[in-house]
C-alpha cells in the first residue's frame, strides 16, 4: 500500500518548507564549537528580560490549558493599536496567521497573488488548501504592485499576500504606494500585509497600517514577535483585521493555538520599548557593518530594510564557485548564513544581523572563502 497516494494531489505536490540549519545540527555533522548562526533573522540580543521574567512565571501554570482567547495579550495590543477585541486574532507565530487567512478564505480552484521572490509560506499556505498560487514576477527583486493588482483582478484572485519589509530580499514599499495599491483594488480581494519586520523600519519609512483597517474592510495586518521582540522559540503572531474577516478566521483556528507561556512573554515583551529601542539601534550599525563588508569584498547586495542582506556570489567571475559552494565553505568555517536558491536566487545568500563580533566572524569567514577561490 502506497499510503502518500490516500492524500489529495495537491499535497503530494508541496515540497517543504526547509528552515535554517541549527547550530546543534551543524556541531553533530562537522564536530564544531563557537557557531555563529546567521540564517533565521533571530534576534542577537535575545529576549526582553520582562519577557523572560513573564514567560518564567507563567511556567508555574504548564498543567493548565491557556486562556484559548488571549484575553491579556488581545486587551494589550487592543490598548496599542486602538483597535476593538474582535479585530485581533492570535497565531503560533505569523506563518499560523497566514495560514489561518488561506484555511479560512481558499479552497480547491481558488486564487491567491503574491510577489516573486516572496516569503516561502505563501505558495506552501496557497497549496496546502487545494488552490492556485499565482506568483507575480518582481520589480528589482521586490513587490510590483500593479502588476499583482492586475494579476488578482485577471486571475479573480481571492487572497493576494505582500511582505513589508519583503523576506528573503529585504525590500520596502512606501506607505503610500500600499494605500494606493488598496484604494485600486476590489473591495472583494483580501490582502495579508505581512509586516513581520516592521519594527526595522527607519523612522523615516514608517506608516500607520493600521489606521487603515477602516477604510479597508479587505486589509488584515499580521506581526509577530519572533524578531524584534526575541521570542522566535515561543511561536507568537498577531494579526488585525476587520472583525467580520477575524470572525471567519477564528472558525478555523485551533482553540489553544498559542500557550499560556507565550502569550506571558509576548505581553510583557510589547511593554519593553527599550528593548525594542536597543534591537533597532544594534540592527542599525550591524548592517551598516556587514553592508560595508561586503562592498569591500567587491560583492553586491540588495538594500534591505529588514534585519538581514541578501547578497550574490557571481559565479561568472573566474575565482568563484559560485553560491552553494560558499554556504558549504562557511558552514565548514562555523557560520551558518541561509541559502535561497529556493526563492529563485541560485546566487544570493541571505545573512542576519547579529552582533558586532558574530558580523565580524561572518565578514572573515567569507574573505577567506572568496580567496580560495582566487
Amino acid at each position: 500500500m502506497n499510503y502518500s497516494e490516500l492524500a489529495p494531489d495537491y499535497i503530494r505536490a508541496i515540497a517543504p518548507y526547509q528552515p535554517g540549519k541549527p547550530i546543534s545540527e551543524l556541531e553533530r555533522e562537522l564536530g564544531l564549537t563557537n557557531i555563529v548562526k546567521l540564517a533565521s533573522n533571530e534576534n542577537p540580543l535575545g529576549a526582553s528580560p520582562k519577557a523572560i521574567a513573564a514567560a518564567h512565571a507563567a511556567l508555574d501554570e504548564i498543567a493548565l490549558y491557556p486562556d484559548g482567547n488571549g484575553y491579556e495579550l488581545k486587551e494589550a495590543l487592543v490598548k496599542r493599536f486602538g483597535v476593538s477585541f474582535g479585530q485581533v486574532f492570535l497565531g503560533n507565530g505569523s506563518n499560523d496567521l497566514l495560514e489561518l487567512a488561506a484555511r479560512a478564505f481558499l479552497t480547491v480552484g481558488d486564487r491567491a497573488v503574491y510577489s516573486e521572490h516572496a516569503f516561502a509560506v505563501y505558495p506552501l499556505a496557497v497549496q496546502a488548501v487545494g488552490a492556485a498560487g499565482i506568483s507575480v514576477p518582481a520589480k528589482n527583486f521586490g513587490h510590483d504592485l500593479d502588476a499583482m493588482r492586475q494579476a488578482a483582478i485577471t486571475h479573480h484572485a481571492k487572497l493576494v499576500f505582500i511582505a513589508n519589509p519583503n523576506n528573503p530580499t529585504g525590500t520596502f514599499l512606501k506607505g503610500s504606494e500600499l494605500h494606493g495599491f488598496l484604494r485600486a483594488l476590489p473591495k472583494n480581494i483580501l490582502v495579508v500585509l505581512d509586516e513581520a519586520y516592521n519594527e526595522y523600519l527607519p523612522e523615516d519609512c514608517r506608516y500607520d497600517s493600521v489606521a487603515w483597517l477602516g477604510e479597508f474592510r479587505n486589509l488584515i495586518i499580521s506581526r509577530t514577535f519572533s524578531k524584534a521582540y526575541g521570542l522566535a522559540s515561543l511561536r507568537v503572531g498577531y494579526a488585525m483585521g476587520d472583525a467580520e474577516v477575524v470572525d471567519m478566521i477564528n472558525r478555523v483556528r485551533q482553540p489553544f493555538n498559542v500557550n499560556s507561556v507565550a502569550q506571558a512573554a509576548a505581553k510583557a515583551a510589547l511593554d519593553d520599548a527599550e528593548f525594542v529601542r536597543q534591537t533597532y539601534e544594534l540592527n542599525l550599525s550591524g548592517m551598516k557593518q556587514l553592508t560595508d563588508g561586503l562592498t569591500a569584498l567587491g560583492l553586491d547586495y540588495i538594500p534591505s530594510f529588514g534585519n538581514f542582506v541578501s547578497f550574490r556570489i557571481d559565479p561568472a567571475l573566474s575565482h568563484v564557485e559560485g553560491a552553494a559552494h560558499s554556504y558549504r565553505r562557511l558552514l565548514e568555517l562555523g557560520v551558518i548564513v541561509r541559502p535561497i536558491a529556493s526563492y529563485n536566487m541560485p546566487d544570493y545568500l541571505r545573512v542576519s544581523i547579529g552582533l558586532e563580533t558574530q558580523n565580524q566572524k561572518f565578514l572573515s569567514a567569507l574573505k577567506q572563502v572568496l580567496g580560495e577561490a582566487a
